[in-house]
């Protein structure tokens, strides 16, 4: 059933709200806590009890981080890692070319400088090398170090590891497991098929960073100490949300801690990054998921692979600063090279159509830098997992990136096993894969009906999802911070939105050349300024501007703006159906 009875807004969606056990929940939270009713809409959507309200709004990283101990390898790996400390062995890290590789090979970097050592980084090509370790680079690694540390990658890895001979390998992954594990020293993964899978939500640097939590249990229990880790958690942070994975349980925690970390602005890395991101306001998963992250994660897409891990572990603010321009011409350079693919992945998936459980979009010469970004575009205009991958001859590189609810590196995984693909895996949000052009069609049919078992293409494509209503006049900085408390707000954890109904244009500018700001009034008083991003790209900017004292829905996400010293609350436009 529609929300406000909006079967279609201007950009063609379906409103849809809060169910009735969900709104009775935030009725029941109101009456037993004496939170703000949007706020009890929040936590009743997110399945908090009233009874644990108060502690939602509060999390602990000390009651919510689990036993590293829970994971199994974990004190193998942490004792093998202290070996090599204490017997001043050779360490290599061998680390995937992302955001959540780059920052786990930070976490270990740093943890040894503090410690008086040195690690030697390896971060593989993108196109000469792709994903994960090979058995040239790790034969050369082994040749020179003791021990090989594998973060964001390896565990599918059996070849590659094996090639690595007279070195001891530990591998930090969250990737889905195969049903043997490479044979080497630990292999510590939440997603290793003997696993529970209840720490599975935990991206590369989560399991890095529990690693370096039982390496100062052990060190404690000698009467040693370790470096500060919790300094340390802003690299966690800054992985968590770019490698979009659940912001739940002991990951609320550790975004909290990590965002209060990143605005001391301790790390060169980070700080050198911020400012040429223009990041003037404290630091929030928004700017690490689309300022910060994609940054980071320009070297691996089209440039040299390793500059973001360099950025994010370097002790020297010159070099941290000569690092951050130039992964911020990369970006720009990115950015121009994703418009070209984007739009041709689009047109095509349109012509194929988006209805089907599985979008998809495949062309010759796409960059394998861009086409997760791609992928991401699509899953965003579909709701559906989608797949989009750049050929090369008969061989096609490609990324996928699923919905709430649908395993797409299982899936991914399956097609593999099935001979479908040359390799591919990944977790449950986004997936890599290798194709050849005579299976393309097959293995995307076959992935499409894998999908469709889990539920994949049964939600409309235009939904549009509210937590409730809110009038201007209740719209206030301090109900914001309070709704604040209930983030952060990511993977598993959409950042509200509400319906503000019945509104009247006080006035329109564009803004740019598609963006429109706009002054909205209810007509009692309360009123609220309003911004639509990309208004001009479609239907609904002209509308708007020409609103003819036209009264409208509107609906979007509140944000604190500040300016010249104030505070003031902004609606960031979703979209806008007639009232």
């Amino acid at each position: 059933m529609s929300y406000l009875g909006i079967e279609q807004s201007l950009s063609g969606r379906r409103w849809v709200g809060p169910d009735l056990e969900t709104e009775r929940a935030a009725q029941m939270m109101r009456q037993q806590t004496d939170l703000p009713q949007a706020v009890c809409q929040v936590l009743a959507r997110r399945g908090v009890p009233a009874i644990e309200a108060r502690g939602f709004l509060d999390p602990k990283l000390k009651e919510l981080l689990p036993d590293p101990r829970k994971l199994k390898d974990m004190e193998i790996a942490a004792a093998r890692f202290l070996a090599a400390v204490a017997g001043r062995q050779r360490i290599a890290v061998f680390a995937d070319y992302d955001v959540d590789g780059g920052s786990s090979a930070a976490l270990l970097i740093c943890w040894l400088r503090e410690m008086g050592q040195t690690a030697t980084l390896y971060v593989p090509d993108r196109i000469d090398e792709g994903y994960g370790p090979n058995e040239v680079a790790m034969a050369d690694l082994a040749r020179g170090h003791d021990l090989i540390v594998c973060v964001d990658c390896g565990t599918l890895s059996h070849g590659p590891i094996a090639a690595a001979k007279g070195a001891d390998v530990i591998v930090l992954d969250h990737h889905l497991g195969a049903e043997t594990l490479p044979e080497c020293v630990a292999v510590v993964n939440p997603n290793r098929q003997d696993e529970s899978g209840d720490l599975g939500y935990f991206c590369a640097a989560g399991v890095v960073f529990l690693m370096l939590v039982e390496a100062g249990r052990q060190l404690r229990a000698r009467g040693q100490r370790g470096p500060d880790l919790m300094a340390m958690l802003d690299l966690v942070a800054l992985a968590t949300v770019a490698d979009v994975a659940p912001l739940i349980e002991a990951n609320r925690a550790l975004v909290r801690q990590g965002l209060k970390v990143m605005a001391q602005r301790q790390r060169p890395g980070l700080v050198a990054l911020a400012d040429i991101a223009r990041m003037d306001a404290m630091p929030n998963t928004y700017h690490l998921g689309f300022l910060l992250g994609p940054r980071v994660n320009a070297g691996g897409r089209i440039g040299q692979a390793d500059l973001g891990a360099r950025l994010l572990s370097t002790d020297s603010m010159s070099e941290a600063q000569a690092l951050a321009e130039r992964l911020d011409l990369l970006n720009t350079e990115r950015r121009e090279i994703e418009a070209a693919v984007r739009a041709a992945a689009l047109d095509q998936a349109e012509t194929r159509g988006l209805e089907a459980p599985l979008v998809w979009a495949a062309g010759e010469g796409w960059h394998p830098g861009v086409v997760g970004i791609v992928a991401s575009r699509l899953k965003e205009s579909a709701n559906r997992p989608a797949i989009v991958i750049g050929f090369d001859g008969d061989e096609g590189k490609g990324s996928g990136r699923s919905v709430a609810g649908v395993d797409l590196g299982a899936s991914i995984q399956r097609l593999a096993a099935e001979g479908l693909l040359v390799k591919g895996g990944g977790h449950k949000m986004a997936a890599g894969l290798t194709v050849l052009r005579d299976r393309l069609e097959p293995a995307m049919e076959r992935l499409s009906e894998l999908l469709a078992k889990q539920g994949a293409g049964q939600g409309g494509p235009a939904d549009l999802r509210l937590d409730g209503v809110l009038m201007p006049g209740a719209a206030t900085v301090e109900l914001l911070e309070q709704i604040e408390l209930a983030g952060p707000y990511g993977a598993s954890a959409p950042a509200p939105r509400f319906a503000l109904p019945d509104l009247q244009i006080r006035f329109a500018k564009r803004v740019g050349a598609s963006h429109l700001k706009l002054s909205l009034a209810d007509g009692m008083g309360g009123g609220l300024d309003a911004i639509l991003f990309g208004a001009f790209d479609g239907e609904i900017g002209p509308i708007l501007e020409n609103h003819g004292g036209a009264r409208f829905h509107f609906a979007g996400r509140l944000e604190i703006n500040s300016w010249g010293g104030r505070q003031s609350v902004q609606l960031r436009v979703d979209d806008v159906a007639r009232a």
